[in-house]
């Protein structure tokens, strides 16, 4: 499948799952042995975006193909895969329940086991930097040392991984985890899973 493809696929896909609402959201695959990003475009709804809206582009915001403007947050795209160079490809959404926690500044804690495999354990929220800003990369970059997703301040989610597949499941199970705290809160008291058994996790192969 060709790169736009599969990125229009996806975003369609996440579009679909609640991931996004409007033309917010992006995500973006990044080739490293071209040095080359492909995004989604700025507003354009996902319903009517096509292969030809994808942009590519370098990481400096040079436009190599693509009628349409990028997103708007090509710049945290691109500063994301210049400090992780593990990760070829971002998701960025507005999933309602995990930005509620990044609107109050709260860390999602492990209450799922299945958070440690998937998502590195806690999400974390980066703090606050203005959008469309490469500062918005920055501070995400500083909460996914050893994680594979964070909270945005006030602003959404942002996961990665090697391929977008691995990157989309974790912007999914961000999302869960969050829907499934915030019920949990309304509920009783919450118990976190003990350390021991996330380090135990961890360690597993």
């Amino acid at each position: 499948m060709d790169i736009r493809e599969e990125l229009l696929e996806m975003a369609k896909l996440s579009y679909r799952e609640g991931l996004f609402a409007g033309t917010s959201g992006n995500l973006s695959l990044y080739d490293r042995m071209a040095g080359i990003m492909y995004i989604t475009p700025s507003s354009v709804a996902y319903e009517t975006m096509k292969t030809e809206d994808i942009v590519k582009m370098t990481l400096d915001g040079d436009v190599l193909e693509g009628e349409k403007a990028p997103s708007s947050e090509w710049r945290m795209h691109g500063e994301i895969y210049r400090c992780k160079p593990e990760v070829n490809a971002v998701v960025h959404t507005h999933s309602p329940y995990a930005t509620s926690f990044a609107v109050t500044h709260q860390t999602v804690p492990v209450i799922l086991i299945e958070m440690v495999p998937f998502l590195g354990g806690e999400v974390e929220v980066a703090d606050f930097a203005l959008p469309g800003t490469v500062e918005v990369g920055t501070e995400a970059v500083k909460k996914l040392n050893g994680k594979h997703a964070c909270l945005l301040a006030n602003h959404g989610v942002l996961a990665v991984g090697s391929n977008l597949d691995q990157a989309h499941i974790r912007a999914v199970y961000v999302e869960d985890a969050a829907k499934i705290y915030s019920l949990a809160l309304g509920s009783g008291d919450v118990k976190v899973i003990d350390q021991k058994h996330v380090e135990q996790m961890k360690g597993r192969r």
